[in-house]
């Protein structure tokens, strides 16, 4: 029995569309356990997880570059089984490091990338959109890490995708050059264009995906947008402090403070996630003082997408 789209809001069919997705090496390890997933037209979907999570794997599945062990993936209503020419048209892939030719130019690398395409953009298009007209004629060897990583993109867009999948875009980038190129995929989404994100950056997972997944252990375990996330925590303040050496209280027992939704121990730094950081710290520094204990560092801020990550990981996502 042939499988069906799956429908959302306003009865628009899901770009990507991944269904009880599974991946097992040798028999025995279990990269990718059931994952399910739907990406909408126009999004930009994040996909983050620690290392050994499931993530690459997963994302090699839906470009087509590794076959699942069992499952179901449609990509713009194909299936790579059925239609791999036609999806390999319609989607452009930009990996974490992209080795091109050095002795090829600019204009050069783009052309050859535009000779795989049935009706590829204009090349001088594409460099414009980059903003790497003036490097044009210029060697690849002799681009900086962002232009080159820029190229990379310029690579993965020239084919006029529908869908582009970006492992890692900006890693290692200075700062300029990763806002140059969080305003490229922006442009990309505004003509229509869908994007599949991973990322270490988790500003930049919060500047730029309408919505993101988690993966841990093969499996999706929390899913929803940025805000949405952080509000699922339970608190929208997190309050860290640390206690002289002479000062030792386990972590959990601040459980008990007003307005607490839980804590963590993030290596001697005590977080509490908490709703009224108004009530919570009044008390907190009683506790404190009726104790006669001593704060070496008491911090208040908004709670952050880092927050939910490792709590429910229980790593940070740049932890090898």
């Amino acid at each position: 029995m042939a499988k069906k789209n799956t429908v959302r809001i306003g009865g628009m069919p899901a770009v990507i569309d991944c269904r009880d997705l599974r991946k097992t090496y040798d028999g025995k390890v279990e990269a990718v356990r059931g994952l399910n997933l739907e990406i909408q037209a126009g999004e930009c979907f994040g996909l983050l997880g620690p290392n050994g999570a499931g993530k690459t794997t997963t994302i090699e599945i839906l470009e087509g570059l590794l076959e699942p062990t069992s499952g179901q993936v449609t990509i713009l209503g194909q299936t790579w089984k059925s239609h791999a020419r036609e999806l390999r048209e319609k989607i452009g892939i930009s990996l974490q490091e992209t080795r091109l030719s050095e002795k090829l130019t600019v204009r050069e690398t783009v052309e050859l990338f535009a000779s795989f395409y049935r009706e590829p953009r204009p090349t001088n298009e594409v460099l414009e959109s980059l903003q790497l007209e003036e490097k044009a004629d210029s060697w690849v060897g002799k681009l900086s890490g962002g232009q080159r990583q820029r190229l990379a993109v310029a690579t993965a867009l020239v084919g006029s995708p529908k869908v582009l999948f970006l492992d890692e875009p900006t890693t290692g980038l200075d700062p300029q050059s990763r806002r140059q190129l969080w305003d490229i995929i922006r442009a990309f989404q505004e003509r229509g264009g869908t994007v599949l994100l991973t990322t270490h950056y988790m500003e930049e997972a919060e500047r730029l995906c309408d919505r993101l997944a988690i993966v841990d252990h093969g499996q999706i375990i929390a899913e929803g947008s940025p805000a949405e996330l952080i509000a699922r925590l339970g608190g929208h303040h997190v309050v860290e402090f640390s206690l002289a050496e002479n000062s030792h209280r386990a972590p959990e027992s601040w459980q008990s403070l007003p307005g607490v939704d839980s804590v963590r121990n993030d290596d001697g730094l005590v977080c509490l996630s908490v709703r009224e950081p108004h009530r919570t710290i009044p008390a907190l520094l009683e506790r404190v003082e009726q104790e006669s204990a001593q704060l070496d560092r008491l911090t208040t801020r908004q709670a952050s997408l880092e927050d939910v990550f490792v709590r429910l990981t229980g790593r940070h996502l740049r932890e090898d």
